[in-house]
């Protein structure tokens, strides 16, 4: 019998330092739909793009079907570089009483560069879901992961 809760986690090795890319997604978060190819819209729905309580409208696409959620940031810890978001409303939620996306950068010790640390913390409405998986939205995340570092290293 699976659980109804649970996280998935993954961990993605960044070439840009941790810092910028943590300030990427503490501060810059509205240029997403430009540098990645999964993410077509983004807007504030209540509060500001940095701020804890604020909600955002995202557009996005996932195993190749087009969805968009809801995500307000719950808590930032710029001492540890870990922002918390709780998901819902729309397409990615439906088969979840909750969903929580962290994200945490992590500075290498040596040769530069980070780890990015992506956790999903869930609890499904029953144990056998026909919409999105985690292991769907885990991937998507470590994709646009990838899509922020290749960007801040142009840069």
């Amino acid at each position: 019998m699976q659980a109804l809760c649970g996280k998935v986690q993954s961990e993605v090795e960044i070439q840009a330092p941790a810092a910028k890319f943590y300030n990427f997604n503490r501060k810059q978060l509205e240029h997403l739909p430009n540098i990645s190819t999964h993410i077509h819209g983004a807007k504030v729905h209540k509060g500001g793009w940095e701020t804890v309580g604020s909600v955002k409208q995202w557009e996005f696409t996932i195993d190749g079907k087009k969805v968009s959620a809801k995500a307000k940031i719950e808590s930032i810890d710029d001492k540890n570089k870990v922002i918390t978001y709780s998901i819902f409303d729309g397409e990615v939620i439906e088969n979840y009483k909750s969903l929580k996306a962290i994200i945490q950068v992590i500075d290498k010790e040596h040769g530069g560069g980070g780890i990015v640390k992506l956790t999903y913390e869930y609890e499904k409405v029953k144990e056998d879901i026909t919409g999105l998986s985690l292991e769907s939205i885990l991937d998507f995340a470590i994709k646009v992961t990838k899509e922020i570092d290749a960007h801040l290293v142009k840069e």
